[in-house]
C-alpha cells in the first residue's frame, strides 16, 4: 500500500556510514528528514548531499536529524563521502543508509515490491528512488516530496516546509502560500473568530473562512 501523509513512517534497521541504526530509535524525540537517492557517484545527488552538509547547523537548530538513503553498498557510501566533502567544503556528519538490496526503497514504496534489478544497473533502473520525507517526533510522515532525476532538490524549500510543520504542530494554525518564519499564520476553521481573539489576540478577518494572526514566537 502506498504511504500517505500522517502514516507511521515504516521502521527499519540498516547499516549506515554511522553504524547500524534503527530508524525510530534514531529519531527519538526529534524531527527527521530522510532523502533517498538512486545511486552513488552521480552528479545531482552529490550536489544534494553537499547541500545537506552545508545546512547541518540549520537542521540542528530545528531539532531535526537528517539521513540519506542510497541503493548502493556501505563501502561505496564511504568512498563517495570524500567526493561530497570535496564538493561542499563541509564534513558529512549525517548517516547514509546502505540499501543495496532495495529493502528500504521497497518498504517506502519507491520501487515495486517484486522489482529485480539487473547486474550493472544504471541510475535509470532506480530513478524512482528520489523522495524526501519529513517525519515528526511521533514517527508520522508529515511531508513527502518526489523529484525526477533531472531536478535537484531545493533545500531552502525543504527547510521552509520543516519550519511550517514545526510551527503548526499541535496548534490550530496553518500556513499560507509562500509562508516563511515570522509571517502571519492562518487560523483553523475549527476555531471561531471569537475564540481565536480570546486565545490569541488580534485576528485579521480577510474572508469569513480566512482569518490571519501574527505567528506565535
Amino acid at each position: 500500500m502506498s504511504l500517505r501523509i500522517n502514516d507511521i513512517a515504516p521502521n527499519f534497521t540498516a547499516n549506515s556510514t554511522e553504524g547500524q541504526i534503527t530508524l525510530h530509535d534514531w529519531i527519538g524525540d526529534s524531527y527527521a528528514i530522510l532523502f533517498s537517492h538512486p545511486k552513488d557517484f552521480t552528479p545531482v545527488c552529490t550536489t544534494e548531499f553537499g547541500a545537506v552538509a552545508q545546512l547541518s547547523d540549520e537542521f540542528a537548530k530545528r531539532n531535526t536529524k537528517v539521513a540519506g538513503i542510497s541503493v548502493d553498498p556501505l563501502a561505496e557510501h564511504l568512498r563517495w563521502k570524500a567526493d561530497i566533502e570535496t564538493y561542499s567544503g563541509k564534513p558529512v556528519t549525517f548517516p547514509i543508509f546502505a540499501d543495496e538490496n532495495f529493502e528500504i526503497a521497497k518498504l517506502y514504496d519507491m520501487l515495486p515490491a517484486d522489482a529485480v534489478l539487473p547486474d550493472g544497473r544504471t541510475p535509470a533502473h532506480t530513478a524512482t528512488v528520489r523522495t524526501t520525507y519529513i517525519i515528526g517526533p511521533d514517527k508520522r510522515i508529515r511531508v513527502m516530496l518526489i523529484y525526477p532525476m533531472s531536478v535537484g532538490r531545493n533545500f531552502a524549500e525543504i527547510l521552509r516546509a520543516l519550519d511550517a510543520v514545526r510551527a503548526t504542530d499541535g496548534v490550530p494554525f496553518a500556513t499560507p502560500a509562500d509562508w516563511k518564519l515570522g509571517d502571519d499564520v492562518i487560523i483553523a476553521l475549527s476555531v471561531s473568530t471569537e475564540d481565536a481573539r480570546a486565545r490569541f489576540g488580534e485576528v485579521e478577518v480577510v474572508l469569513p473562512y480566512l482569518r490571519k494572526m501574527k505567528s506565535p514566537a
